[in-house]
C-alpha cells in the first residue's frame, strides 16, 4: 500500500548519499518529491528522473538553503510545479574534520549555518502550510555526533546538536496540529563524506561494518507515515551509540 500517495516531499541535500536514499524511497511509498540541491544539477536530475520512471512527479531545483532568498524561491518551485510541502526533509549540510585548535571563528559560522540555520529556515517556510492542513511530517537529520561527539569537530557536533533542540521544540509546539517533528541521528553511512574522512573505519563500530543510505531511508519513510511518532531521534548507528 503507497500510504504517501497525494503526499508532497520537500527533501533539501538529495542529489547524493542519504538525501538521494531518502527521496527515492519516499517516492516508492508514493510521495511526489522535490529534490533540492546546491551544486550536483546533473546527479539531481538524474534522482529526479529515477522518481518520475516510478510513477510519481518530481522536480530538481537549486537552492542554498541556508539563505533566506534562495529557500524562498526553492518553495515557489516547488509549490509551482508540485503543490504545498507536506513532508520535509531537513538533509543538507556539510561536514569539515578539524581539530578544536584548527576551527576559526569562520568555520564556527559556516557549520551552524549550513546544518542548523538551513533547518530553520525551511521548516519556518514549510509551516504555515502545514498548519493550514492540518498534516505535515518533518524529519531533520541530525548526527551521532550531536550525542557522542565524534571526530569531525566541536563545530559540527554543536551544529548538529542544536537540530535536536530545534526537533523538540518544534514538536511540542505542533503536537495538537496534527504535525510531527522528528530527527534521525545516523551514525558511519557510506557516503562521500565517510570516503573524506579515512579515520572513520568500520571498527569504531560494535557491528564492524558501515551503514547504507538505504537504512537511514527507511527510518524517514516510517517516520513519514507515523502520525503518533513525535519529538524522537531515532539513531541508526551500529549500536555505536546507546539512548
Amino acid at each position: 500500500m503507497e500510504k504517501l500517495a497525494s503526499r508532497m516531499a520537500l527533501v533539501t541535500g538529495a542529489s547524493r548519499g542519504i538525501g538521494k536514499a531518502i527521496a527515492l524511497a519516499l517516492a516508492e511509498a508514493g510521495a511526489d518529491v522535490a529534490v533540492n540541491y546546491h551544486q550536483q544539477a546533473q546527479a539531481a536530475q538524474s534522482v529526479a528522473a529515477e522518481i518520475k520512471k516510478m510513477g510519481r512527479r518530481s522536480i530538481a531545483v537549486q537552492a542554498d538553503v541556508s539563505e533566506s532568498t534562495q529557500v524562498e524561491h526553492l518553495f515557489a518551485e516547488a509549490e509551482k510545479n508540485l503543490g504545498a510541502v507536506d513532508i520535509l526533509v531537513n538533509n543538507a549540510g556539510i561536514a569539515s574534520a578539524l581539530s578544536p585548535s584548527q576551527i576559526t571563528e569562520a568555520h564556527w559560522h559556516e557549520a551552524i549555518r549550513v546544518n542548523l540555520t538551513s533547518v530553520f529556515l525551511v521548516t519556518q517556510r514549510a509551516l504555515p502550510a502545514m498548519r493550514g492542513k492540518k498534516w505535515g511530517r518533518i524529519i531533520n537529520l541530525s548526527s551521532v555526533a550531536a550525542q557522542y561527539g565524534g571526530i569531525v569537530g566541536p563545530h559540527y557536533s554543536a551544529s548538529k546538536a542544536g537540530i535536536l533542540g530545534l526537533t523538540r521544540s518544534y514538536a511540542f509546539v505542533l503536537a495538537k496540529e496534527g504535525i510531527t517533528v522528528n530527527a534521525i541521528a545516523p551514525a558511519l553511512i557510506e557516503t562521500d563524506m565517510i570516503a573524506s574522512l579515512p579515520a572513520l573505519t568500520p571498527d569504531r563500530l560494535p557491528m564492524g561494518h558501515f551503514g547504507s543510505a538505504d537504512q537511514v531511508a527507511l527510518v524517514a519513510v516510517m517516520l513519514a507515515e507515523s502520525s503518533f511518532i513525535t519529538g524522537q531521534t531515532i539513531n541508526p548507528n551500529g549500536g555505536l551509540y546507546f539512548t
